[in-house]
């Protein structure tokens, strides 16, 4: 794996600290709030401000570096893999949010029934359900 040097230069972002510091802290913690990446990178660097993390979040977004996934009536969460077009799986009990891969084949590996004009890139799918620690405890 290429390191967070080599991924900010090749998508042409200046490198700094609390960027390669963030692109750490969500490859170890995949599916991880911001808030959760934000300790992780305090933890990493010292004093950084949320508003900070956020930025680079943002930043590191749109430049596809990572993906941001938001849940329904969740907090927005982080992840690096990028690029597949993978889906996930959430615990309605815990939380819990583990990747799937693409339900059938290349992207967007759903088609919509009509599309409206749309040329469709991109199909995401989030499965909820129980997982098996939860269901383990009821």
């Amino acid at each position: 794996m290429r390191s967070p040097t080599e991924l900010l230069k090749e998508h042409g972002l200046a490198v700094t600290a609390q960027r390669m510091a963030v692109l750490r802290a969500v490859s170890a913690r995949p599916h991880a709030t911001a808030d959760t990446i934000a300790e992780e990178v305090r933890g990493a660097l010292g004093t950084v401000s949320r508003q900070a993390v956020y930025n680079a979040l943002g930043t590191l977004s749109e430049s596809g570096l990572i993906r941001r996934i938001q849940p329904a009536g969740s907090a927005a969460l982080y992840e690096d893999r990028v690029g597949d077009n993978h889906h996930h799986l959430i615990c309605r009990a815990c939380g819990k949010t583990v990747d799937v891969d693409c339900a059938a084949g290349e992207t967007p590996c759903l088609h919509a029934s009509h599309d409206s004009g749309f040329k469709i890139d991109e199909a995401e799918v989030i499965y909820w359900g129980t997982c098996p620690d939860c269901q383990a405890k009821a």
